[in-house]
Formats: structure tokens, C-alpha cells, sequence
């Protein structure tokens, strides 16, 4: 619990040091990149603060100034920070409309092109793949967790399909990736933090238009993603 409050505080004190700063330098400017870099510093920070170390291979199957869609398993709220942090870049990402109601937090996330989601109201879900395709097309990479909810033993679960409807219809490629080491550290459902050592692995990426359709796209992916994961993480079926 120590090790959480850590990373709480963390991000009480950083979070609106740097919206106070870059949100008005945002405005001014018209550049975001100064305010998602120092938020990406803090978001990574924050859990490398209590203790995280985080190992990350692959990076060398991304070409530059390419825009990709990065689909990432999700055990752990460990899971965010280090896998949006890590990819080169920036990212949009679709979070839960949740977090939109944190103040200073919100509004950042608005000027960086992150997504609200509602994934119980399937209308406004449709919306927000919407909202995510015009957002790549603006030359911004989409990290997505398909899974759509942390996985509550760290098995893969089953996938959602808008993911892919977005894929498909936009021929962005998918880059899989894996995380791992994250689901002991902060299991679904605690609010402890251990420390330790998480794996983040990028695979390489894959071409929608050499797919016959949405659903082998899907076991794609989902194949590349459970080739990386432990033996007590990879998926029943």
C-alpha cells in the first residue's frame, strides 16, 4: 500500500506542475509535444518511483515516422503508464470517461488527442472509434488494450472488435505488444504495488490488407501477443 500511495503522491505534485506550465504553453503555441513529453516523463516516473523496473525489447521493428496502432494485453494498472510511455512517439489512447472528471488531468488529456470511452453505452463507443480514426489520420499513433478490461488473472482474455473494425477500415498497421511482470506487481483488484521487474515486448508489425477479413486480423494479433506471455498467462482456449 506504501509503495501505491508512493506513486499517488508522485502524480499529485507532478500532474499539475506540468498542466500549470504546458497547458498554457499548449495554448500559446499551438505545440503539444512539450506538454505529452512531460507527461509521458511523469506517467513512467511515477511507477519507476516505487520500485518498477521496466525492460523493453522489440522497439526495433518500428519504422520511423510511421503511424501505427499498438494493441497491448492489460493485467495491472501498472499497465498504462509503462506501455503508453514507452512507445516512440506520440500516442492517442482511449480511456475510460472516468478519468476525464480528474481536474487539470482532463484537460491535458484533451489537448493530447486522448479518447473518452464509455464501454457500457455501445453507441458511444462506436463514436469514439470514430474519433480515434481521425485522430491517426492527423499523423498520431492509437494505443488500444483490447481485452477491454484488465484481465483478473492475467490470463489473455477475449478481445473486443471495434480494435479492429479501426484497423481494417483505416489500414494503419498493428503493432502486437506483450506485458508482463505487471499482473504480480499490482494484481486487478488491489491497490498494493510490489517492486519488481515488468517485460514490455513489441512485435512486429502487422499489415491489415493482408488479412481476408476482421476476425483473422484478430487471432493474428492475439496469436503474436500469448507467443511472448508465460506459460500461467497464456489464454485457455
Amino acid at each position: 500500500m506504501f509503495r501505491a500511495l508512493m506513486i499517488v503522491v508522485f502524480y499529485m505534485f507532478a500532474v499539475p506542475i506540468i498542466g500549470v506550465i504546458g497547458i498554457p504553453w499548449t495554448l500559446l503555441t499551438g505545440n503539444v509535444e512539450w506538454l505529452y513529453n512531460r507527461a509521458m516523463w511523469a506517467a513512467l516516473h511515477g511507477v519507476l518511483f516505487a520500485g518498477v523496473k521496466v525492460d523493453v525489447k522489440g522497439l526495433e521493428h518500428l519504422g520511423p515516422r510511421k503511424s501505427y496502432i499498438f494493441m497491448c494485453n492489460h493485467v495491472s494498472n501498472l499497465d498504462p503508464p509503462i506501455v503508453v510511455a514507452s512507445i516512440p512517439g506520440r500516442t492517442s489512447i482511449l480511456v475510460k470517461k472516468e478519468v476525464f472528471r480528474v481536474p487539470i488531468l482532463s484537460y491535458a488529456m484533451r489537448l493530447a488527442s486522448m479518447i473518452p470511452i464509455d464501454r457500457q453505452n455501445r453507441e458511444s463507443a462506436i463514436q469514439s472509434v470514430e474519433k480515434a480514426r481521425a485522430v491517426m489520420q492527423s499523423g498520431v499513433h492509437m494505443t488500444i488494450f483490447p481485452e477491454g478490461t484488465r484481465s483478473p488473472d492475467g490470463r489473455l482474455m477475449p478481445f473486443k472488435k471495434g480494435p479492429f473494425h479501426l484497423a481494417m477500415e483505416t489500414g494503419f498497421p498493428v503493432v502486437p505488444m506483450t506485458i508482463f511482470g505487471s499482473e504480480t506487481l499490482m494484481p486487478k483488484g488491489t491497490m498494493r504495488v510490489l517492486p519488481g521487474r515488468v517485460t514490455l515486448v513489441f512485435h512486429p508489425p502487422m499489415d491489415p490488407s493482408g488479412f481476408k477479413d476482421r476476425e483473422a486480423l484478430t487471432q493474428s494479433v492475439r496469436d503474436s501477443i500469448a507467443s511472448a506471455l508465460p506459460g500461467h498467462m497464456k489464454p485457455l482456449d
